[in-house]
């Protein structure tokens, strides 16, 4: 995966060559870019500044395990959900978390019945295209409040179509002066 490098430093193949190791050590930060005909050839990091860079990498690779006590359910075991850790993109194959109704339910958002695929799909394709940055959390709020406001919608379009006819007959209503 590419990752972007910050350096505060830059420097010349030659001035590199003549002496690496003060180079890389007059350096605060622990990074240098190296530059050949003023183009980045190679970056130079000291020991120490690995170690961190890697530790920070192994933190944002760890699973977030949240464990939600249901103190308002009469359920006393614990949840286990997996929760990814910063903003991403929606891709392909995303997934609510397992207890997303329940979480719903919570952020006022009261769904009586489950998730389908062809929902879930839609939400999705129109996100995957728009490219928007934000957390797990904020993405299930959104489909939340989108699962309601659909699900309002589609709930029983007969009724406000104003093509439909009440009654099937063409009668004039008793007491209709018109």
């Amino acid at each position: 995966m590419p990752e972007k490098i910050l350096s505060s430093r830059i420097i010349s193949l030659d001035a590199f060559c003549q002496n690496p190791v003060s180079s890389l050590k007059e350096n605060d930060k622990g990074i240098l870019t190296i530059l050949k005909n003023y183009t980045p050839v190679m970056y130079a990091i000291t020991p120490e500044r690995l170690a961190q860079l890697l530790t920070i990498e192994a933190i944002s690779k760890q699973n977030n395990n949240i464990l939600i006590d249901n103190n308002f359910i009469n359920d006393t075991t614990k949840i286990n959900m997996y929760t990814p850790i910063g903003k991403y993109a929606m891709y392909n194959g995303w997934k609510p978390d397992s207890d997303f109704i329940r979480q719903a339910a919570i952020w006022g958002v009261h769904l009586n019945k489950p998730i389908t695929d062809a929902e879930l799909s839609i939400f999705i394709s129109y996100w995957h295209a728009e490219g928007s940055l934000f957390h797990h959390v904020q993405w299930q709020q959104k489909f939340a409040r989108n699962l309601k406001m659909s699900r309002e919608s589609n709930y029983d379009k007969s009724k406000n179509h104003i093509t439909t006819l009440s009654n099937s007959s063409l009668n004039i209503p008793e007491g209709f002066r018109g």
